[in-house]
């Protein structure tokens, strides 16, 4: 089975390089659209049996479109499991400010989350955000035939997606962060004894081009 998953487009706040996190949300940019339209035409052949979304309106923007684009539209499954990594003090704020503020735990964020510790801005641990997520996908394994397309965001669904991989916490950031409406694939066999999920394809934009 394959799993398809996709950050969403761009937003205003993406642009302002301000954080969002999981309660802070801004408008996509009116180009992202296109982009989103581009994605969607992309895999518009892929027999999907379901969407799965975060509830974020910048991901059911983005899920709503690629849905429209597709030869067979399906179901979508809004979840909140699904939303970004929860930043708490640091929701709204520009990323350059918080870097002087906190940057010990920018840099962790950013590169080896084995060291991160969100508790001086009341953030989310990582293992928490990887555990939704790979609770939603593991539960779309067990119950249906796929394939699935997920749509996310870049800090919770990059961990996620490479955990289920079988990185370490400390190589979650390796191949660096997803971009907004990429596409990243992994695929897994439902008739092993202990589930497993291979990388097939990681962040990919070149349909963006």
């Amino acid at each position: 089975m394959k799993l398809y998953f996709t950050r969403h487009g761009k937003t205003e706040w993406n642009q302002e390089l301000r954080f969002q996190g999981m309660t802070g949300d801004s408008p996509l940019l009116p180009t992202s659209y296109e982009e989103i339209k581009l994605l969607g035409q992309t895999i518009k052949n892929v027999p999907f049996e379901k969407i799965f979304s975060s509830t974020s309106l910048r991901a059911r923007k983005t899920a709503e479109g690629i849905n429209q684009e597709l030869e067979q539209p399906v179901e979508i499954i809004f979840t909140d499991e699904l939303k970004e990594l929860g930043l708490g003090k640091l929701e709204g704020q520009s990323i350059m400010e918080m870097r002087k503020i906190y940057s010990d735990e920018m840099n962790h964020m950013r590169y080896r989350l084995d060291r991160y510790n969100p508790e001086v801005f009341q953030g989310e641990p990582i293992e928490q955000a990887i555990s939704r997520i790979s609770s939603v996908v593991q539960a779309a394994v067990d119950t249906g035939d796929g394939p699935y397309l997920f749509v996310g965001h870049g800090a919770s669904l990059t961990a996620a997606i490479q955990s289920l991989s079988g990185k370490e916490l400390g190589e979650l950031r390796s191949m660096g962060g997803l971009k907004n409406n990429s596409l990243s694939i992994l695929e897994t066999k439902n008739d092993e004894k202990e589930q497993s999920y291979t990388l097939k394809l990681w962040n990919d934009d070149s349909f963006l081009q």
